[in-house]
């Protein structure tokens, strides 16, 4: 089972950076963009996390909630979070089980890859951006897909 779109998103429940669970099904009702990255704190990853915080307004009026997932620890995204004044939920996929699940696989066979999706409020995948070497343009991919369904 991967994301597909056009698809429902695969359900998922993980912790967030304060440890409390979060499910892809509380999202529902507005636009959601889950973005898997590699890990907190590396380069690529944080100009991708703080072009979604830069952008957050742009998400928030649009009607979106933004959602990052990385194999990292819920007190390594705490810390990342903090660090970088992120307003935006992380979760901790530890096991690497939901990135299985979406489908997200490995960059050159070694890092785990960058994938955007972007989910209607019904919970269906409208939109995927993968790119590992051009992180910001995930952020305008996903604004653009987001800002077409609400004007439609």
């Amino acid at each position: 089972m991967s994301a597909t779109v056009g698809q429902p998103a695969p359900e998922f429940t993980l912790p967030d950076q304060d440890g409390s669970p979060v499910s892809l099904s509380e999202l529902r009702g507005g636009w959601a963009v889950v973005y898997f990255y590699p890990a907190d704190d590396t380069p690529g990853c944080t100009a991708e996390s703080c072009s979604f915080r830069d952008s957050h307004e742009d998400f928030v009026d649009a009607g979106a909630r933004v959602v990052g997932i990385s194999g990292d620890s819920v007190s390594s995204h705490r810390a990342f979070a903090d660090k970088h004044q992120l307003p935006f939920t992380l979760l901790a996929d530890e096991s690497g089980e939901v990135r299985k699940a979406w489908g997200v696989g490995k960059t050159l066979g070694l890092l785990p890859g960058r994938v955007t999706y972007v989910i209607d409020p019904e919970g269906v995948v409208r939109h995927k951006f993968s790119s590992q070497f051009k992180p910001k343009k995930h952020i305008d991919e996903a604004l653009s897909v987001i800002r077409a369904g609400t004007s439609a």
